[in-house]
């Protein structure tokens, strides 16, 4: 099974070394504007109840949370988009794993901002079996407590340095995104668990998901 934590760490070497030391630090400081302004404690918790969902996915259909769960529990990873290598990493993770999710009784999603015209080149080239559902308003991140704006400061590098205009990318036209969260939903709707992370270069390895099915209740 592949180790996405060992991927990551690469990433994060790989991209810390290219980085100068002015531009890590805005992106270190919205980590820490993000912690600080309590983000984490905003996001639905073990024991809520997640709200209900209606959203087309990568192909344009349209897919109902109520209607997944109808048949087992439901895993909802939240990520920023295509254009982030960290995301792309945990998708394909997500990817490896999606048999043994399934064999668990199971079902996988993934939530986004990005528009699916906008990702589809990438898509076509890497898809993946599970759905991808695009969050137009940023409605279900908000409702899930993940959602945030990206502030100016932080928009114009992406802009000027990374040459990534999320207000072009987004299917909203905004600079929302939401922190990296991946939900385990029981079939009546309560959350089991919940790994969310303001630093988007962090995320739980797929193993620490299957744990938490195997535990729940046939």
């Amino acid at each position: 099974m592949p180790n996405l934590g060992e991927h990551l760490a690469a990433l994060r070497a790989k991209y810390g070394s290219m980085l100068k030391p002015e531009i890590s630090a805005q992106m270190e400081q919205q980590i820490e504007e993000l912690r600080a302004g309590g983000i984490v404690e905003r996001v639905l918790k073990p024991g809520q109840k997640a709200p209900p969902f209606h959203l087309k996915d990568q192909l344009g259909n349209q897919v109902s949370s109520s209607a997944l769960l109808a048949k087992g529990p439901l895993i909802i990873s939240f990520f920023r988009g295509t254009w982030c290598p960290y995301c792309d990493a945990e998708m394909e993770a997500l990817k490896e794993v999606y048999a043994d999710i399934r064999k668990a009784g199971a079902e996988l999603v993934a939530i986004t901002p990005q528009s699916a015209q906008n990702a589809q080149s990438y898509r076509s080239e890497h898809p993946v079996p599970f759905h991808v559902l695009v969050d137009e308003d940023m409605a279900v991140s908000h409702a899930f407590g993940v959602a945030y704006t990206m502030p100016e400061y932080l928009a114009n590098l992406y802009k000027t340095v990374f040459r990534n205009d999320l207000s072009l990318i987004n299917a909203s036209g905004t600079w929302q995104l939401p922190i990296p969260a991946r939900f385990v939903i029981a079939p009546e709707g309560t959350v089991v668990d919940v790994k969310t992370d303001p630093d988007y270069r962090y995320r739980p390895d797929p193993i620490e998901t299957l744990e938490v099915l195997e535990r729940m209740p046939v």
